[in-house]
């Protein structure tokens, strides 16, 4: 028997993610988005995997990022647009599918603008509880868009990051993110160079969004035993750490085939050594070995991170309001009929109402 809510699809909106974070606690929202990434990163091999499809421009860069279990499909649209912020637009948005395979039907489309900030941030500590120094407490956040909250989050929840030193070439962007973070009971250090921000910290995180080579860390300015989290960037020719840096690190990416092509590592050699974080949370390879290690996280963001943060959101509106009933599928009494219900509506099809112009 047709199931009668078969063409109905779980709408998360901006508003109902919202909704859905504050009700959660952002911080409890980040710890479980963290366990639902790590048991996926555990079951690496099920998965497809490929590069995300990418359409570049001289403003930025749209890409489709796909992924399935062999039993859930999911796919993310999301563009990187650093001039945006110049005309009060996000530089990155996003929204995303998760879908039955045996069916191929929809199961739930979602916002992930705000997911997507989100769960980049619960990656980023993800990778920091296997490679950061044992009781960090202090990180450095060089460059302060909107990222750079989530990140800060994602460390106080956990590891217990408490002291925050930033720096952005936008002092009024710093100031925003100490305002916004100093609420949540961080010590907020507001720094005049990069130089300066990472002094006495053990995590450097580096998330700015100019689309260009850059070096926002030179070689002598990283001592030993410190944990670097290269968020940003992410795109052929963008860079944010001198190459002599990558040279004395160990480096731990996602999936080396798309990380060669737009993160850090572009710089090296197409065979240079890394290691994928997926065998390091599986105890298949080493992460930290000792106080004096240099780790870099190259994070450019994988599909599967995306499928996890999606697979979460389903589970999270279950029992919930947090989401609208979206008529988003035909389904004819008869599969084979489309054409006879598009006449049976013509005689009920209500007058046109005028609508506000796109």
């Amino acid at each position: 028997m047709k199931n009668p809510a078969s063409n109905i699809v779980p709408f998360v909106s901006v508003d109902h993610m919202m909704s859905l974070v504050v009700h959660v606690g952002i911080e409890r929202f980040l710890v479980e988005l963290a366990g639902y990434i790590e048991e996926d990163f555990h079951r690496w091999p099920v998965f497809d995997k490929t590069p995300r499809v990418a359409s570049h421009s001289s403003s930025g860069v749209i890409e489709l990022m796909p992924t399935s279990d062999g039993k859930l499909y999911g796919f993310k649209y999301v563009n990187g647009h650093p001039l945006n912020r110049h005309n009060g637009r996000q530089t990155v948005t996003a929204f995303g599918v998760l879908a039955d395979v045996g069916s191929g039907y929809p199961m739930l489309l979602a916002e992930m603008t705000i997911l997507t900030a989100l769960r980049t941030a619960a990656m980023s500590a993800v990778a920091a509880r296997h490679l950061a120094p044992a009781g960090a407490s202090c990180m450095a956040i060089i460059g302060n868009g909107a990222q750079s909250e989530f990140q800060a989050m994602a460390f106080k929840a956990l590891l217990g990051i408490s002291e925050l030193r930033l720096f952005d070439i936008d002092a009024p962007a710093s100031r925003r993110c100490a305002a916004n973070l100093r609420a949540h009971g961080f010590d907020v250090t507001i720094c005049r160079s990069s130089q300066e921000a990472i002094e006495t910290a053990q995590v450097i995180t580096t998330v700015t969004a100019d689309k260009q080579h850059a070096t926002i860390l030179t070689d002598n300015m990283v001592g030993a035993g410190v944990h670097i989290n290269a968020v940003g960037g992410d795109c052929p020719g963008k860079t944010e750490l001198h190459r002599d840096i990558l040279m004395r690190s160990d480096i731990f990416v996602e999936y080396p085939p798309q990380t060669r092509i737009e993160g850090e590592i572009q710089q090296l050699a197409p065979d240079y050594p890394v290691t994928e974080l997926w065998q390091v949370i599986s105890g298949a390879a080493v992460g930290r070995r000792d106080e004096r290690q240099i780790t870099v996280f190259d994070s450019v963001g994988f599909a599967i991170e995306d499928f996890s943060a999606l697979r979460y959101v389903r589970d999270r509106i279950r029992s919930t309001d947090f989401y609208d009933r979206l008529d988003l599928l035909a389904d004819p009494d008869e599969p084979r009929d489309l054409f006879g219900m598009l006449l049976r509506h013509e005689g009920t099809r209500p007058a046109a109402k005028p609508n506000v112009p796109l």
